[in-house]
């Protein structure tokens, strides 16, 4: 199977983190399900996360749900920007994000070390790995923006559960 062929199967998620949204995680959740219900019956079967906190580890966690409570025939690829990620963020952050590594079936660190722009070097990855973009952009400036517009300028197509 080509890397073109592979993409076709393969949606990634791009959002903001916790404090940014004014939504509440429960129906963030909700929302992000849907969503990758609708992306799955449209024969996406392999999912990408930048294992953020909020949307990235929430999707993650919902794919892994998915896949286990439903018997679904679904791939998590976790692609991490760096190693060390998730050193400084709290204790329940960095349990959920060592609960996906371990369930993942594939990891990619995208860069060898942290540097200035490493997390957008993840997220042009995971774009140019996927062919639909799921998001949730509050329309504000920010890294989930520069996603959204690398996809839109690589011809990806962006879902932004925000606008619906």
């Amino acid at each position: 199977m080509t890397e073109s062929e592979k993409r076709m199967h393969r949606c990634c998620f791009t959002g903001h983190r916790p404090e940014k949204l004014s939504v509440s995680e429960e129906d963030l959740k909700r929302e992000l399900k849907k969503e990758i219900r609708l992306a799955i019956a449209d024969g996406f079967n392999v999912f990408i996360t930048g294992m953020a906190p909020g949307t990235d580890i929430w999707a993650a966690e919902i794919i892994l749900e998915l896949r286990e409570q439903e018997a679904l025939r679904l791939k998590l690829i976790a692609a991490s920007p760096h190693p060390d990620f998730e050193k400084r963020w709290s204790m329940d952050w960095r349990k959920r994000y060592a609960a996906i590594m371990a369930k993942a079936d594939f990891i990619k660190e995208v860069c060898p070390h942290y540097s200035r722009g490493c997390n957008q070097i993840r997220n042009e990855w995971m774009v140019d790995h996927s062919a639909r973009v799921i998001a949730v952009w509050n329309g504000t400036p920010s890294g989930t923006k520069n996603t959204i517009v690398y996809a839109k300028r690589k011809g990806v197509p962006v879902v932004n559960i925000l606008d619906k």
